[in-house]
């Protein structure tokens, strides 16, 4: 081996890449970053633990301007041939959205330009994106490509044809004091936004989980096009009073004074960045609308927020402003874009140019993965027919048919059903956390009282003491819920703790902490589920919030099944419809007429009066339309029923947690595991000699929980007291199981430690002990040398020389493993 090939990969990359690279005329203070980790390394829940798995990291990414990048370089050391590491760079830049691609070993680079985007023959005339340049080639190491070569390919790959274009597409980020960097895929958003306005696209869809910074993407959209120049007056567009403070407050607050929210319909064109209401801007007459006081061509951008929520329904006061400042560019955001038979997203703004999924996003470790515990009771799944001569608590008697989840708490509530369901979910935090926040999504606002008044009778009376804010309903009848609301999502704030609700907090809502979400009503549509689930996915580790639990009474978390789920937004719509007011109105996706959003009553023709649109949250005690109309409590189309002397139980619960795929496991913990083991490994023999010969078994146990082996639940379905290694023995081959108890005394009767001193058998004897305890990867850690009762016998320098040093003690350590596994 010559002495190139007896240099680390670290070594070959400061010695030969880096220099290659400087040499063509890039700078390393400005251009040039080394080791940039992209993903956080995916959350693993194990029990009620979580560690991350591995980062992504790339080796070398190359900037044109900073989050402007042109390369990726993915290096190895010389013993690798020089094209070694292509198809791992290929991966990053197609995930970081870079045009070339370059491989090497220190000998020279290997260069692909993805979509054809290399020189010699591309057309920069050519308006797509893309080019037609050659694909591959190599290089030496005087020769890597200089920094005009590499911004051709990126004007190439962009479809960048113009000055003017290439001038948009490099006006610069905001950067503050705080050092604050867009993740990779708000950098490949932001970009893709930006040069689509370049070239002149004025419909612009993005699509991005909840809880992954669309407010912050839009900010640095609206900042850059602003700087440059390029759009003067911005207009930004939600549909809720939380959205609108919480944005100004947080990302927005940078703009200064050039940005205004618009309030009471009060129009001041002095400003340059404006947030508003949708029906902050109407006053539902169309002569006096109150954003007609604009002129037609005032704004140059708009910015859609929750753009699924009616910004596309051409009846909608919402349509009416976008189809008035219809010459701005107009950008919709999204978690869940809208795509029905009716209404398309895609339709008005085009296809997404960037879709980032709840799927990616706990993949990548930006999101919190989630537990599912499904909970069926007797009447939910049977259905419940009440007999003979059963009356309600009015003494009236009951319709005699059978009732199912759609009627309850809808049409006829069973007392004996919300106290189950309340009991469930309060033994659920007990034997979890009791401070731990919590969603539960009701059918309307009278469900949602019921269910508060009954969590209170199981919560425990030590924290009800404490505060009288433990339970609360937040629901946007009451102005109280606001104060209720502000408390909930604020991370520093313990109470309130559960939070019953119907639609108030099922958007918009950016609850960091929240843990726990139950959903107790019926959900037909996707885009609500989605939204619902978006509640628990924001990550907030400071407070220890790294995963979320959803406790499901209806059966909809079957919907994590269906292929719309994190799939990509298919347009559906095929034609307008012309007389929408003279049709049933259905809710998207369940053939049930709507639900009145002030009273949670079902009515006629909902979508013709009100929107479709649910009024909690558009000012918090006021009971205001999409249209304008103020609605007073009114005798509603149907009454409930209330009724108890019920049997009501619990006939199944099931947990379902995440595979490595980021699909819900649908067979047992036992079979699932046991398949995942049989992939790994092909029999006991080649197991067995995988473990023995292992240097540390914590290796082994994570690369299996890497692939989605749950070992913490597993032990919870089989036994608890045995060792993994036992614990795989007998799932997949179903081998005889020893308890970790057992394996520690039969080490102790062989008494094979006679060659060691009475203070290093002392320390044997106390890890035997923390093995019998919590099993064998927390002795094979160093820092269990810190812990009761090891660290009574000395330091763990002192505990270490009583061995001879690091490395005796190690072999200790792989002796005692030996005889505790030596039956095998």
């Amino acid at each position: 081996m010559d002495s190139k090939q007896s240099l680390s990969e670290r070594d070959i990359i400061t010695k030969y890449i880096l220099p290659a690279i400087e040499q063509s005329g890039w700078n390393t203070q400005t251009q040039i970053r080394e080791e940039v980790t992209f993903t956080a390394g995916r959350i693993f829940v194990k029990g009620k633990k979580t560690k991350r798995g591995e980062k992504k990291r790339a080796d070398i990414i190359i900037y044109y301007k900073p989050n402007i990048p042109v390369a990726v370089v993915e290096a190895k050391d010389n013993t690798h041939t020089v094209g070694a590491g292509m198809q791992q760079v290929l991966e990053y830049s197609g995930t970081l959205d870079i045009p070339v691609a370059i491989s090497s070993n220190g000998d020279g680079f290997v260069i692909q330009y993805r979509k054809n985007c290399g020189p010699k023959g591309a057309d920069l005339s050519d308006r797509q994106a893309g080019g037609k340049g050659i694909v591959s080639e190599n290089a030496d190491l005087d020769h890597f490509p200089i920094p005009n070569e590499l911004w051709s390919c990126y004007k190439r790959y962009n479809g960048l044809a113009s000055k003017e274009e290439e001038d948009t597409s490099l006006c610069s980020y905001y950067f503050d004091s705080t050092g604050r960097a867009p993740r990779y895929y708000q950098r490949v958003a932001i970009n893709r936004t930006v040069e689509a306005i370049a070239r002149g696209q004025n419909r612009i869809l993005l699509v991005m989980a909840t809880g992954t910074g669309k407010t912050y993407t839009a900010f640095q959209i609206i900042y850059r096009l602003w700087k440059a120049g390029c759009k003067k007056r911005i207009l930004y567009l939600a549909d809720r009073n939380n959205l609108i403070t919480q944005t100004k407050k947080g990302d927005f607050k940078h703009f200064k004074d050039k940005c205004h929210i618009i309030k009471h319909k009060h129009i001041d064109k002095s400003y340059e960045i404006y947030l508003a209401l949708y029906q902050g801007l109407t006053n539902y007459d169309e002569e006096t609308d109150a954003y007609k006081q604009f002129s037609p061509d005032f704004f140059d951008l708009i910015i859609v927020d929750e753009c699924h929520r009616g910004s596309v329904d051409e009846d909608k006061a919402w349509h009416k402003i976008l189809s008035y400042f219809s010459s701005a560019t107009q950008i919709g955001m999204t978690a869940t874009p809208k795509e029905t038979k009716a209404l398309s997203n895609i339709e008005y703004f085009g296809e997404p140019i960037y879709t980032y999924s709840l799927k990616q996003g706990i993949d990548d470790g930006f999101l919190a993965p989630y537990k599912v515990l499904r909970v069926g009771m007797n009447i939910d799944l049977e259905g419940y027919r009440p007999e003979r001569g059963k009356t309600d608590i009015n003494g009236e008697l009951i319709e005699d048919r059978l009732y199912n989840t759609k009627d309850f708490d809808r049409n006829i509530v069973i007392d004996e059903r919300t106290d189950l369901v309340a009991r469930k979910i309060m033994e659920y935090l007990t034997n979890s956390d009791l401070m731990a926040k919590t969603i539960v999504f009701c059918v309307d606002i009278e469900h949602a009282e019921r269910m508060r008044q009954a969590l209170l009778k199981y919560a425990p009376q030590e924290i009800t003491a404490r505060s009288d804010k433990y339970i609360v309903r937040i629901t946007g009848d009451d102005p109280v819920a606001k104060g209720y609301l502000e408390d909930f999502i604020n991370p520093e704030q313990k109470f309130p703790v559960i939070a019953t609700t119907s639609k108030l907090m099922s958007t918009g809502t950016d609850a960091q902490t929240c843990k726990v979400i139950c959903i107790d009503e019926n959900i037909g549509s996707m885009t609500e589920f989605k939204q619902i689930i978006g509640r628990g996915t924001r990550i907030n580790e400071e407070y220890g919030k790294q995963y979320f639990t959803i406790i499901d009474f209806r059966n909809v978390t079957d919907k994590f099944a269906d292929k719309d789920f994190d799939g990509a937004p298919v347009r559906i719509k095929e034609s307008k419809q012309d007389d929408k007011l003279s049709e049933e109105i259905i809710d998207e996706g369940t053939g049930e007429e709507q639900i009145d959003p002030v009273t949670g009553e079902e009515v006629e023709f909902a979508e013709a009066v009100y929107g479709n649109e649910n009024l909690e949250g558009y000012e918090l005690g006021e009971n205001t339309t999409p249209y304008g109309a103020v609605v007073e409590p009114v005798e509603t189309t149907r009454k409930k029923t209330y009724i108890n002397g019920v049997d009501v139980s619990i006939l199944s619960e099931r947990k379902q947690y995440l595979d490595a795929d980021g699909r819900l496991i649908t067979t047992s913990v036992k079979e699932y595991c046991k398949t995942g083991i049989l992939t790994s490994y092909r029999s006991l023999d080649n197991f067995l000699q995988t473990w023995n010969n292992a240097e540390k078994k914590r290796a082994i146990i994570e690369e299996l929980e890497n692939q989605g082996i749950i070992f913490e639940e597993l032990k919870d379905e089989i036994k608890n007291d045995l060792d993994i290694f036992d614990l795989i023995c007998h799932i997949a081959w179903d081998a005889p199981a020893l308890t970790r108890k057992e394996r520690a005394e039969n080490v102790r009767k062989r008494n094979y430690w006679t060659k060691y001193g009475d203070k290093a058998r002392a320390v044997l004897d106390a890890l035997l002990d923390k093995y019998a305890q919590t099993g064998i990867e927390e002795i094979e850690d160093m820092k269990v040398l810190t812990v009761d009762p090891i660290k009574e016998i000395g330091t763990p320098a002192e505990i270490v020389n009583l061995f001879g040093g690091k490395p005796q003690y190690l072999q200790a350590i792989r002796e005692l493993e030996a005889e505790i596994y030596s039956a095998a």
